[in-house]
């Protein structure tokens, strides 16, 4: 297959997607509407400038400069909702070039805003794949008329649907998606890979929290640094790990807030190794979020042995069942999120419960194995369908 990819050329999470056609031997081409260094193997990749997704405003790096350091997540996400939605009609006719160029037999575009918004606008001939990731129709569609004027418009044109999670399936088609057309519901970056996520039985978790959810608009740290102090009233051992968040102003502010400097370490981004280990050894996870899809960060550590703790939302629910294989609290309450982790720690029973159905779970429905096979088989079927 000859496969054009729109997407963000530095996510793990598309990369993982792609990097299965890759292998595979498809023919690939990669749009990124951020500068990335891409994968040798790839046969084009392009950088489709796009107005407000530079300056900071969509770099994930801790260092990006004035603007990442001092303005917080949500106040960048509101000024990209206002602003990036106003002028897509030149990115639009760049990428409408691009596929008129190589002729791919399919475009895929991994997310509503801004990449599906663009893919739609370009209109191509061949038929066009939108994934919706997890708050592309909670948190951005509610943002402002243009967002949710694109969101219908692009939703309206894809002749296609991936979703990772059955939430997402059910709102795409009250956003103008045609309930008669291909859907799939698909963990959004593929799934987990086995061979890395897993438990260690030669590793005791330690008494380590981590929360791997980094500073999004969408992410309730003040709840979770706010647990913190109760937690520790208990159990003041607990050390709170923080990945992506090394550097950031942000978080150093709530460590000051909460006064929870000596129990927190907050870390640089790191890989997916790096996250592995952390996960196998940290006897909780927290992904305290209130928009969400299938977070593939709280999937790889259900994978690894660690408790999830979740916000109570009803994607999740598609995963965990509280008081079973992971525990589900108010995005808001800090208590509830406290009396939840407590729990977790002091139950041994629970966490050994949790760990065996969560295998379990991984290997029936998120196993990176099995998962991308029924996204190629998708695909050919979107193909036999022209």
């Amino acid at each position: 297959m000859r496969l054009l990819f729109v997407a963000d050329g530095r996510s793990p999470i598309a990369l993982n997607w792609m990097s299965y056609f890759l292998e595979s031997g498809d023919e690939v081409h990669l749009v990124s509407l951020y500068p990335c260094q891409a994968d040798s193997r790839f046969a084009s990749v392009r950088w489709l400038r796009v107005p407000f997704l530079g300056s900071g405003l969509g770099d994930k790096s801790a260092s990006s400069g004035f603007v990442r350091r001092w303005l917080p997540a949500q106040w960048r996400t509101k000024i990209r909702q206002r602003f990036v939605p106003l002028d897509l009609k030149q990115p639009a006719l760049q990428l409408r070039d691009e596929i008129n160029h190589m002729k791919p037999d399919l475009v895929h575009a991994m997310r509503i805003p801004y990449e599906g918004m663009i893919a739609a606008l370009a209109d191509p001939l061949c038929p066009l794949l939108i994934s919706v990731w997890g708050n592309d129709l909670t948190l951005h569609t509610s943002a402002n008329r243009k967002m949710q004027e694109l969101t219908r418009q692009t939703l309206g044109r894809a002749n296609a649907l991936h979703t990772d999670c059955l939430r997402d399936q059910r709102l795409a088609i009250q956003w103008g998606f045609s309930s008669d057309r291909p859907a799939c519901v698909l963990p959004g970056g593929g799934g987990v890979q086995r061979s890395l996520f897993h438990p260690r039985l030669d590793i005791t978790p330690h008494p380590f929290v981590v929360n791997p959810r980094g500073l999004r608009a969408y992410v309730r740290n003040d709840t979770f640094f706010g647990a913190i102090p109760i937690v520790r009233r208990q159990m003041p051992e607990v050390r709170f790990l923080c990945p992506a968040m090394k550097g950031e102003v942000e978080a150093e502010r709530w460590l000051q807030r909460e006064r929870v400097a000596d129990a927190v370490e907050l870390l640089p981004r790191m890989s997916r190794p790096e996250m592995a280990a952390l996960f196998q050894n940290a006897a909780v996870t927290v992904s305290i979020t209130e928009h969400d899809g299938t977070p593939n960060t709280l999937l790889e550590a259900m994978a690894c042995g660690s408790f999830p703790v979740a916000g109570d939302l009803e994607s999740l629910r598609e995963w965990i069942t509280p008081g079973v294989n992971g525990d589900l609290v108010p995005p808001g309450d800090r208590q509830a999120l406290a009396t939840a982790i407590l729990r977790a720690l002091k139950d041994k029973g629970l966490r050994q419960k949790a760990l065996r159905v969560n295998q379990e779970l991984i290997d029936q429905r998120a196993d990176y194995a099995q998962v991308m096979p029924q996204a190629r088989t998708f695909y050919q079927s979107l193909l036999a369908r022209v």
